[in-house]
């Protein structure tokens, strides 16, 4: 069964479209950047979101709202790469987003709410719509306590964007401390609370290890051969049963570099979480590794992953390595993608 989702209330949605109505008409994107971002502490739970206003190349109006640390982290590392920014990383950031769109870009389930609260838009990139980022999902309708989050941050966001017409500096992160403007509810009303921003260090995954499959590589002689190990995010959402949102496959392939023989084939989900997805790696390179050789060394492209494998250098001799080509993964990533394209 689907997990249980608590859509928005009337009022969140009404509330939603008139705070979009004031913010067609302030234009925030006429004046602000992306990096122009503050933060919003929402009262509920005291987590941090953090507010970035796109639009000011005329292309996608909207305002986001980065979740948390892994929100503020992903918009960061968006920043730094700039033109070389790829779709799979913007979906592997936390957000919340509000923008402006075309007439047909409005899904039913969109018009539903607006036909509810008797609203009529016209003309291009005049239709509010409203939508959820979590890490390797596909952008998707706003829960309950989405919707209220997202709220608290268009509304910070017509009280920040006008003082910040008239003070552009406000929004600079003040030296050598680089504070942030975060916005506080204390005392029934929101202030100002420039503050250096400082999360808890994540909790350490829990690494999930084929115990036989590993024995059984300890017995092994070591082959003269390196492998290749690389996942990617695929292009088409997928959705199961489980969860109520769509989400994007990762496919792990395993790899001889020489022979560029495929040892290794699997479709990971994100859901729950990328971290749980993570965890199960390397059990997974074990187990296949054991069915076939064990190499002087594993070749990845990925940070994350040569991480996680690095346990199999004291475990088994194995050396792991990261490096910038994958020649027998890549190609053969390369065919699987014509493949599915068919």
């Amino acid at each position: 069964m689907p997990q249980k989702v608590i859509a928005p209330s009337l009022e969140q949605w009404k509330r939603l479209h008139e705070l979009m109505d004031k913010i067609s008409e302030l234009a925030p994107w006429e004046f602000m950047y992306e990096h122009n971002i503050f933060g919003v502490q929402f009262p509920e739970t005291n987590d941090l979101g953090f507010v970035s206003v796109m639009g000011n190349l005329g292309e996608h109006f909207a305002t986001a709202v980065y979740m948390g640390k892994k929100g503020f982290e992903g918009f960061l590392t968006m920043q730094r790469m700039g033109y070389r920014l790829g779709p799979d990383i913007v979906l592997e950031v936390p957000q919340l987003q509000a923008s402006f769109e075309d007439r047909e870009m409005i899904r039913p389930e969109d018009r539903k709410i607006i036909k509810q609260l008797n609203l009529k838009f016209r003309g291009e990139k005049a239709w509010p719509q409203f939508r959820s980022y979590r890490p390797g999902c596909f952008p998707w309708y706003l829960e309950k306590e989405e919707a209220q989050m997202l709220i608290h941050g268009l509304e910070q966001l017509l009280d920040v964007a006008p003082r910040f017409k008239e003070d552009p500096d406000m929004l600079q992160p003040t030296e050598p401390d680089g504070r942030y403007l975060v916005r506080v509810h204390e005392n029934g009303k929101w202030a100002d609370r420039p503050q250096k921003i400082k999360f808890p260090a994540d909790p350490p995954l829990r690494l999930r290890m084929n115990m036989d499959a590993l024995n059984y590589l300890k017995s092994m002689s070591k082959q003269n051969s390196i492998v290749e190990v690389d996942i990617q995010m695929m292009e088409e959402a997928v959705r199961d049963k489980k969860f109520d949102r769509p989400y994007f496959p990762f496919m792990l392939m395993i790899a001889e570099k020489q022979s560029h023989m495929i040892l290794g084939f699997d479709l990971l989900s994100p859901l729950p979480s990328l971290e749980e997805m993570w965890e199960h790696i390397p059990e997974k390179v074990t187990a296949t590794l054991a069915n076939y050789l064990l190499p002087k060394e594993i070749q990845t492209k990925n940070p994350v992953i040569a991480l996680l494998l690095s346990p199999l250098e004291k475990e088994v001799g194995c050396k792991v390595n990261l490096v910038s080509r994958l020649p027998a993964v890549e190609r053969a990533q390369k065919e699987f993608k014509k493949i599915t394209r068919r």
